[in-house]
């Protein structure tokens, strides 16, 4: 299985944050700046799994999860927002979402998480 972790999130300063302390922790990871751009770019059937955010501009979160599965590409997604609530938690977790963090979150939640996921736990 991959150690690549992409990262789908609107948020620049979110996005490098991210990827600098993966990379630290030994993970090759790849960010997008939308959805659209992470589906488009045909990787994530050989991502180790998605660290995905749930509100962005163009499709959401939840919408990027209805999408992976239409395709039959099956990979771990940690879903993330600032935003959660009940139904959007119940709604991540139902397509799928192996975890859902709220922003913020400690690094040490977030590589535990990965490493999980990775680890198809």
């Amino acid at each position: 299985m991959s150690r690549a972790v992409c990262i789908v999130d609107d948020d620049a300063s979110v996005r490098k944050s991210l990827g600098n302390l993966l990379r630290s922790a030994g993970f090759e990871c790849l960010a997008f700046a939308t959805g659209d751009m992470f589906l488009a770019s045909g990787l994530a059937p050989e991502a180790g799994c998605v660290l995905l955010d749930l509100r962005m501009p163009g499709m959401s979160g939840l919408e990027v999860q209805r999408e992976l599965a239409r395709r039959g590409w099956r990979l771990p997604v940690i879903g993330m927002s600032a935003h959660w609530d009940d139904g959007a938690v119940q709604a991540a977790l139902a397509n799928g979402a192996q975890a859902c963090l709220g922003k913020p979150f400690s690094e040490e939640v977030l590589l535990k998480v990965v490493e999980e996921a990775l680890a198809g736990e």
